[in-house]
């Protein structure tokens, strides 16, 4: 089960891609997405997103250890656990006012500043979309992906 949940959440992550707008100034460059503390999601990222690109951005996937390793990046997932969720303030300092949708896999991450947050609902993996933290980073979600998620705020 475990695996499956793995792959669900890696799939999810790339296909953000999909459906939310970053602003221009973000259109450079390689397409990063980070994630902070997850070797297997970061495994499994790294399979899904080989070779694909995002617009006409090559994707990278990139591997933080700790908050203080953060560079820009245009997605971030935050594993649960040692240096993830529980450095959400630090988090948002490094990320700052840069573009960047922040996901997270732990129940009230929203409350501090993630967009997005896996959660498992009736046995099902879901995910909150907290709207408003995803427009301070000057993110567009697409109506299609709202439709889609647990709203919160």
């Amino acid at each position: 089960a475990k695996s499956q949940e793995i792959k669900y959440k890696a799939l999810y992550i790339y296909n953000f891609t999909k459906y939310i707008g970053w602003p221009p100034t973000s259109k450079s460059g390689d397409f990063v997405i980070g994630v902070l503390g997850s070797n297997a999601i970061f495994n499994k990222l790294n399979e899904i997103a080989a070779g694909k690109m995002a617009g006409s951005q090559k994707i990278i996937v990139k591997k933080f250890g700790s908050p203080d390793e953060l560079t820009n990046c245009h997605i971030l997932f935050v594993a649960y656990g040692k240096g993830g969720s529980s450095n959400m303030e630090k988090i948002m300092q490094k990320v700052g006012s840069n573009s960047t949708l922040i996901v997270s896999e732990r129940e009230g991450v929203t409350k501090k500043g993630a967009a997005i947050n896996f959660v498992i609902r009736d046995e099902q993996m879901k995910f909150e979309l907290h709207k408003a933290n995803a427009l301070k980073q000057q993110l567009q979600i697409s109506l299609n992906l709202e439709k889609l998620a647990i709203m919160v705020n």
